[in-house]
């Protein structure tokens, strides 16, 4: 009989992608550099480019990469989106009923939207545990960007299939105590929620000067005081609080602001940029993982945005890289919301409401005036990342869960990969 092992499941597997796609990647290979049998059901996409054609079998760090073929229409629209979504999930269901035997537990990543559903349905059939890792709350995170946008009728049956393999699976992991009551609001027992912040490469992610980055000389960005944005840029972030604070600085060319990243909102915070002449704006797509601790250091401080009615529904991940950076972040949303609350309580970067532009310009003006209070900020976020958010306090958290729920599966079945990036 082949050896218990972790099956994950998600849409993208790949370490240069965005931030919640990294962390699959991360983890299961952490977990196969322990000698734990681990493979992964995958796309052949990237997250920026659906016809990559990535090959469907490969070993990467010790983890076993199965990728199924699914339609390629992209992220730039709802209609091809969803095709994407449903046609990924038929070809996934059968490769997890190919994969999956006796011992095996199944780790469901939420990309695509309700890929639980699929994976209650296989564990149920081959008599092995589910894990739910839940990054959003879908469809209540649709139904929040575009009301209505679910017809009833379907809406309805899609929460009730939902709420079912969320009540069903042997553990559900959260990254708040928002998405934790969340779940018990939809009659998810308390027992089968459990939190586990996301996190970043603290060993790989480290404070370095600004001036020192290759980022920063690569465009120019010498001498200004720079306002970072990395990651995805899509409809669950506010960009408009920021272009309002960039007119406002039009005439203070001390500063410049880094968009690094992609994302369905992208093309339109660029058009807005070149529109109206804001030439304080920088672009550069997802950087590959060797980079992103340079372009993350390039900046002095970095923006991160929610919009309030998702309070609750999605944290922001790319805060924990923000955190290991060693920079003060500018968080722009709900002020009593969880990120908000972190940052205050940890002074370790500052909150302004979503809409106040002329408030987010105050602050960048007084920052760049205060080159010592930064410091000291990035100092403390640096302190809370390597207390709370390290690779190793997750991989930690994660091998006491998979243990005691599929203790075959966690078993070494092969040396721990001395070699391994992942460790």
């Amino acid at each position: 009989m082949a050896a218990a092992k972790v099956v994950f499941v998600n849409r993208y597997f790949a370490p240069d992608q965005s931030a919640t796609s990294r962390l699959v990647t991360d983890l299961a290979s952490r977990l196969a550099g322990r000698g734990i049998a681990v493979c992964v059901i995958t796309s052949r996409q990237r997250y920026e480019d659906p016809g990559a054609a990535l090959p469907p079998r490969e070993t990467i760090g010790g983890v076993h990469v199965y990728r199924v073929d699914s339609a390629t229409r992209g992220r730039s629209r709802l209609g091809g989106r969803a095709l994407d979504y449903l046609t990924f999930h038929a070809a996934a269901s059968v490769e997890l009923l190919r994969r999956v035997s006796q011992g095996d537990v199944i780790v469901a990543k939420t990309d695509p939207p309700l890929i639980s559903v699929t994976a209650s349905y296989v564990a149920r059939w081959k008599g092995v545990a589910l894990v739910n890792w839940l990054q959003d709350i879908f469809p209540e995170v649709a139904e929040a960007l575009t009301p209505d946008l679910l017809p009833r009728v379907l809406a309805r049956p899609l929460i009730a299939a939902r709420d079912r393999s969320l009540r069903r699976a042997a553990l559900n992991i959260v990254l708040s105590a928002g998405m934790r009551e969340r779940l018990i609001a939809r009659g998810v027992a308390p027992a089968r929620i459990k939190v586990v912040p996301n996190w970043a490469d603290t060993s790989a992610i480290t404070p370095r000067p600004a001036a020192d980055t290759l980022t920063r000389r690569r465009h120019a960005l010498a001498a200004r005081f720079v306002l970072g944005y990395s990651g995805n840029l899509g409809r669950a972030h506010d960009f408009d609080t920021l272009l309002g604070a960039a007119r406002l600085l039009r005439s203070e060319p001390r500063f410049a602001f880094l968009i690094t990243g992609a994302g369905a909102r992208a093309e339109a915070l660029k058009q807005a940029v070149a529109a109206e002449g804001l030439d304080s704006f920088v672009f550069q797509p997802f950087q590959p993982a060797a980079m992103l601790g340079d372009s993350l250091a390039a900046a002095d401080v970095h923006l991160v945005s929610l919009l309030p009615a998702l309070e609750g529904l999605i944290v922001p991940s790319k805060v924990y890289g923000v955190l290991a950076a060693g920079r003060p972040t500018i968080f722009v949303g709900d002020p009593d919301g969880e990120i908000a609350h972190l940052l205050r309580d940890h002074d370790c970067g500052v909150v302004v409401r979503t809409g106040d532009s002329a408030q987010l310009a105050a602050q960048l003006r007084a920052l760049s005036d205060a080159p010592a209070h930064v410091e000291r900020m990035g100092t403390r976020a640096r302190e809370l990342a390597l207390q709370r958010y390290t690779a190793e306090h997750a991989v930690a958290e994660w091998l006491g869960v998979l243990t005691d729920i599929a203790p075959a599966a966690m078993r070494r079945t092969q040396p721990a990969l001395a070699a391994a990036r992942y460790t």
